[in-house]
């Protein structure tokens, strides 16, 4: 039988240590447990570091959203009043979502951070791992595996509409709204995802 393991944390090297870890800390709601000049271990639970930040003694090339490497990290919350309450407090601080997909085992905002890295703020819209599979193997997924970009904007005034949650997490209910440039061209490029032009 193969050992039980889980993610500890995740380190980026940065040339923009402090700046990467004041947005960590605003995003994540973290806080600093250990620092020097050139490094920086954060946390917001119960582990010691979830994240560290690491400076090169020299300037490292920067990323651009094409270079090989770590996609993005994502991290969950338990209900959509958690993800839109930390959706208005970083909207409120100037921090604005890179784009929103209604991928359809989550509902996910993602952001980019100081050095370009995609970090993913989500919601789980099933309840257990044996639903997600079920749907990750139906003709949905099968027929878009990323799903359609939403207007994070839209969604929050559709909550507090009182929409029905099942509704909000549906691709149906992205697909309702404006169009916007496809994920993956905003995942892939610095432009985040804008209205489609019907003109």
């Amino acid at each position: 039988m193969a050992a039980k393991m889980r993610l500890a944390h995740t380190v980026l090297q940065t040339n923009h240590k402090n700046e990467m870890r004041d947005w960590y800390c605003r995003v994540l709601d973290a806080h600093v447990v250990f620092e020097t000049e050139a490094l920086a271990f954060l946390t917001y639970d119960e582990e010691h570091h979830r994240l560290g930040l690491t400076s090169a003694p020299i300037a490292l090339a920067p990323r651009t959203p094409m270079t090989v490497g770590l996609g993005h990290t994502a991290y969950t919350f338990d209900t959509i009043d958690d993800l839109l309450g930390r959706f208005v407090e970083l909207r409120e601080a100037g921090i604005r979502p890179h784009v929103c997909v209604a991928h359809g085992p989550t509902t996910s905002m993602y952001y980019r951070d100081p050095d370009g890295n995609l970090v993913e703020l989500q919601i789980d819209t099933f309840a257990t791992a044996e639903e997600v599979t079920a749907y990750l193997t139906g003709p949905e997924f099968d027929a878009d595996p990323i799903g359609p970009a939403f207007d994070a904007d839209r969604l929050l005034s559709d909550y507090q509409s009182g929409t029905p949650l099942a509704e909000l997490t549906s691709r149906a209910w992205a697909l309702a709204g404006p169009e916007l440039t496809h994920p993956l061209l905003a995942l892939s490029s610095d432009q985040p995802a804008r209205p489609v032009s019907t003109g």
